[in-house]
């Protein structure tokens, strides 16, 4: 197909379509001529990846860019890989938190989910992305108890459990795609379903 067409099915701009080419996300397409390219499926369903990346999950294109590097050169480990593309889903580094105070809000929440969380530690950049959550909601007084902590570790241990259970552990490049367009596309369809559940209960506490 021709670039135009590209554009048009892909609902991007043109000049976004180049600009991805330019900075290395998007594969140019195959010669023609001087002035031409064409574009395949491939092309098509790369563009509609950096779509939902950056629309409907909001991320940035630098961190965009990481996970399509993960994507595109998977690691000999499906738990290396995925660790890497997650850690790019979150925005946080092992090494963000302060080394004077450490992570001490995370740490206390693991200890209260129990066993089923006892892979994780301060090496995973959600170790530092829940010790900052928690920080923030406890600065704002609405601290996390470890009755709160529990039911959410209960429930999304049972999400991520069925999720990972759909992941193919065959082809290393399609388990990461799985897992990051899981994680990143389904966490707004989470948050938009728990609001919704809270309208509804609110309805019968007026």
């Amino acid at each position: 197909m021709q670039i135009s067409e590209l554009v048009q099915r892909a609902d991007v701009p043109l000049a976004t379509v180049k600009f991805y080419i330019r900075e290395g996300l998007l594969p140019a397409g195959r010669a023609t001529s001087a002035t031409r390219a064409d574009y395949d499926e491939n092309h098509l369903a790369r563009l509609r990846l950096i779509r939902s990346l950056t629309v409907v999950a909001g991320l940035p294109l630098n961190r965009v860019k990481k996970i399509l590097d993960v994507i595109d050169h998977p690691k000999d480990s499906i738990y290396e890989t995925l660790g890497t593309a997650i850690d790019a889903l979150t925005g946080f580094l092992p090494g963000d938190q302060d080394p004077d105070r450490g992570c001490p809000r995370a740490e206390a929440a693991l200890a209260s989910l129990g066993s089923a969380y006892n892979a994780s530690d301060d090496r995973m950049a959600a170790f530092v992305q829940l010790e900052s959550a928690l920080r923030a909601v406890e600065e704002v007084g609405m601290p996390a108890d470890a009755a709160r902590l529990r039911l959410y570790g209960d429930h999304v241990m049972a999400i991520a459990r069925a999720e990972i259970d759909g992941m193919s552990t065959e082809d290393p490049q399609a388990a990461v795609q799985y897992a990051v367009l899981g994680t990143a596309l389904y966490e707004p369809v989470l948050t938009a379903i728990r609001r919704l559940a809270h309208q509804n209960l609110a309805i019968g506490v007026q």
